[in-house]
């Protein structure tokens, strides 16, 4: 019973029929008269009913039995509602002093001046507390009380003073930080952030600062500025190469080749351990491949000879071996030689997994070659031996997507509907973008002629033939103007046209789409895609803002509504707070 009216007390609150509140919590506190829930709540009652002397009242009866300081912020309050300034200060005062007498006093006082927004009273009691017991540690509450006030030097020096006195919290204060910066150095932010920690380090040297400064740098994509921090962090604790590897992916990943390259040259040279030294160099490769045209493949070829020979063809060399297969196959058009050499590999002593992962890229290697069914029986394979895990999944998707490439829609489409629930989110995407494609077209036209040119397309860009593919492409806009693929024709053939670095023409394309697909999923692709072109390619950062303001405004489920928002507010040169 007691519960249910304590239930009851808080509904009749959160409806605002106080009267029925005020009941309940009278009979609440009447039978436990120390909870200080039901004596909050009681006087906040009292005033939502403006019945500020009853409060006082009550605040006062109770303080003449129980030394409990919050409650002369609490009557403190009461007064400032009833607009005596001079008394609530003065109870403030007296709420502040109690922490002289009593650090401890700080929690209840500090957190009842923040629940009344009391900021500049909550910011001295806590400085209070930490002066008088220096093991206290409020630099969070700070830090967000700070934020709050708009007081963004306070605040970060706050959030870095919790984060040195508490390392494992890291993480959380750069989520806290990151929505204060931008990707824009010339942010004032930034530029307060940065100075902070580089005043840091001139005063005391610590190697949190010099992580903080390459996460900063990291968000504005100043990789190399990174990699200066990172190297100060290793020359002095040389244990683990683990961060300067993270930074070399991410800046592969951004496609910053210069500088990952640059880092991953500098982990060859500085490794002991041999599989992080082999793992660089198969990096390296990937970035030379990236770069690369016909005309230096054998000079790779040799590369990945070169690597294999030093290394030996073993287990530890697995992901090499996988990659080298792809490449003969993929790049070098000797697929016979590629599915020789990983069936090679298939007869090492491999777990189940890492006979899986072989078997994947000697499946994609067949679909290459247009053996679809033998690529199946690899597929599938992988699927019965590793039920439900992640690797099983993509099996099944590729299934999926050799079916969709010989023309099997149906079957194609069986599989992607079990794959929309994949845990690997990744995948559910992936399977959802095919059936959505499938499932849109199939009955437009009963031959499905549209549809199967599309796929053949996409198979031509899958192996490399993106001319042919964008020819292909072509026809379908050509000769199937009213049907709905042709969106989606338009969109597969700006993303070949990027990959030609063709921006001109890409950005046509998505025009189109904007101008005459409006209604369609593509819209927001096409939007964020255009205006990523016209920022970071044709030099024209008014039109990104405007693409970017459309997926902001009107878009506002997108994927790219959070990107779009970043990049928005940098190319408007917004200071975040």
């Amino acid at each position: 019973m007691f519960s249910q009216n304590d239930i009851l007390a808080k509904e009749y609150f959160k409806k605002g029929e106080y009267e029925k509140a005020l009941h309940e919590y009278k009979r609440l506190h009447a039978k436990s008269s120390s909870n200080i829930n039901y004596i909050n709540q009681l006087v906040s009652v009292y005033q939502e009913l403006e019945q500020y002397q009853e409060a006082e009242a009550f605040l006062l009866k109770l303080m003449s039995r129980i030394n409990y300081p919050a409650l002369t912020v609490e009557l403190g309050y009461n007064y400032q509602l009833k607009n005596d300034l001079e008394k609530a200060n003065s109870n403030y005062q007296k709420a502040i002093e109690s922490i002289d007498i009593r650090p401890t006093n700080v929690f209840s006082v500090a957190r009842s001046f923040q629940n009344h927004s009391l900021l500049k009273e909550a910011v001295i009691s806590y400085e209070k507390a930490m002066a008088l017991k220096p093991d206290f540690n409020f630099n969070l509450q700070l830090a967000q009380i700070y934020g709050e006030q708009g007081d963004i030097e306070k605040m970060f020096e706050s959030y870095v003073n919790f984060a040195d006195s508490s390392p494992r919290t890291v993480s959380s204060v750069k989520r806290s930080i990151n929505d204060f910066i931008s990707e824009n150095s010339d942010n004032e932010n930034n530029i307060i952030f940065r100075r902070i920690l580089l005043k840091k380090i001139q005063q005391e040297p610590n190697l949190l600062w010099n992580e903080l400064l390459s996460w900063l740098f990291i968000q504005q994509k100043d990789f190399k500025k990174a990699f200066i921090q990172e190297k100060a962090i290793f020359n002095r604790n040389p244990e683990s190469l683990n961060r300067i590897e993270e930074l070399a992916l991410i800046s592969a990943n951004e496609n910053k080749n210069d500088i990952a390259k640059e880092i991953f040259t500098y982990i060859v040279e500085k490794a002991q351990d041999p599989e992080i030294v082999l793992e660089a160099h198969h990096q390296l490769l990937q970035l030379e491949i990236k770069e690369s045209t016909k005309g230096n493949y054998d000079e790779i070829h040799n590369k990945y000879l070169e690597l294999l020979e030093i290394y030996g063809i073993n287990i530890q060399t697995l992901n090499l071996q996988i990659s080298y297969g792809h490449f003969l196959a993929f790049f070098m058009n000797e697929t016979s030689k590629a599915t020789a050499f990983l069936e090679k590999t298939l007869k090492l002593p491999l777990i189940t997994l890492e006979k899986a992962e072989v078997k994947l890229e000697l499946g994609d290697i067949l679909v290459l070659q247009e053996q679809f069914n033998k690529a199946l029986i690899y597929y599938t394979q992988i699927q019965r031996n590793l039920k439900n895990s992640t690797i099983s999944q993509e099996a099944r998707y590729k299934v999926a997507k050799a079916s969709y490439y010989k023309g099997d829609f149906k079957w194609a489409e069986s599989q992607l509907k079990i794959l929309k629930a994949s845990t690997s989110q990744l995948i559910a995407n992936d399977a959802l973008d095919l059936k959505l494609l499938i499932s849109d077209n199939k009955y437009e036209d009963s031959l499905q002629t549209a549809l199967k040119l599309y796929s053949k397309a996409d198979l031509l860009s899958f192996q490399n033939r993106n001319d042919e593919a964008i020819t292909l492409l072509d026809k379908i806009l050509n000769n199937h103007k009213t049907e709905p693929i042709m969106a989606q024709a338009l969109y597969k053939q700006a993303q070949l046209f990027e990959m030609k670095k063709e921006f001109q023409k890409a950005a046509a394309n998505y025009e189109n789409i904007i101008a005459n697909y409006r209604d369609g999923i593509l819209i927001d692709d096409a939007y964020f895609n255009l205006a990523e072109i016209y920022e970071k390619q044709l030099n024209q950062p008014e039109k990104a803002k405007d693409l970017y303001e459309k997926i902001i405004f009107n878009h506002a489920d997108s994927i790219y509504f959070v990107d779009a928002r970043k990049r928005y507010r940098a190319l408007r040169g917004d200071s975040i707070n």
